[in-house]
């Protein structure tokens, strides 16, 4: 399975995100995404954006070709960045590093397009800081440590026929309304939960996961 990684702005990224990664994903970067790649070591294969942030270093380190949109669009540089590896032959798997940190309209705003229900054929995985977040459209497993927390956050709408396993507080046949926190800080059982739905989107939010 092809795997793309899309680095995006905000906060810096630490080196332990790098455990996330496969071996040589392909890499698009999200404007001053590609500082946050070319600090980390990464290969870039592409960088989106309006370039309003990169720096002129970074971008010449990388030497990566450049997909270029203008500032006044109607689509932020990481919802481009998901366009471009969406688009491309092969891969099955999208990890996003960063988009933590900064405004929270920013953040708020990155949550609604990982989540979006236009990228349902993908794998989608979310790296902020030490958190990671799974995307689930149906059914997906969870990796940890007994004791550790996770929160179901649904995303758009309620989500229907929530089932778990592995968790200290199962859910079964459950819904998850937007307007509730019926979901947050659930706790891992063992080292692998498993989570499904019905209808509609799921963040599936490991605080502290990456370290």
């Amino acid at each position: 399975m092809e795997v793309a990684v899309v680095v995006t702005g905000g906060a810096g990224l630490t080196p332990a995100v790098l455990e996330e990664l496969p071996d040589r994903p392909w890499v698009v970067a999200a404007d001053s995404g590609v500082d946050h790649a070319v600090a980390l070591g990464l290969r870039v294969d592409l960088v989106v954006g309006d370039l309003d942030s990169a720096t002129p270093d970074a971008l010449a380190e990388s030497n990566a070709p450049v997909e270029r949109h203008p500032a006044d669009k109607d689509a932020t540089d990481l919802e481009l960045a998901l366009r471009a590896a969406a688009s491309r032959p092969g891969i099955r798997r999208v990890i996003v590093l960063g988009g933590h940190g900064g405004r929270l309209d920013h953040l708020l705003g990155n949550a609604a397009v990982i989540a979006s229900p236009q990228w349902a054929h993908l794998q989608v995985e979310w790296v902020a800081g030490s958190d990671r977040a799974v995307v689930i459209h149906d059914v997906a497993r969870l990796h940890g440590t007994p004791g550790d927390p996770v929160s179901l956050v649904p995303v758009g709408g309620p989500v229907t026929g929530v089932h778990t396993h592995g968790l200290r507080w199962p859910l079964r046949g459950a819904t998850l309304s937007p307007f509730s926190s019926l979901g947050v800080s659930n706790r891992m059982l063992r080292s692998v939960a498993e989570v499904r739905v019905g209808s509609g989107v799921l963040l599936a939010v490991q605080p502290g996961a990456v370290v």
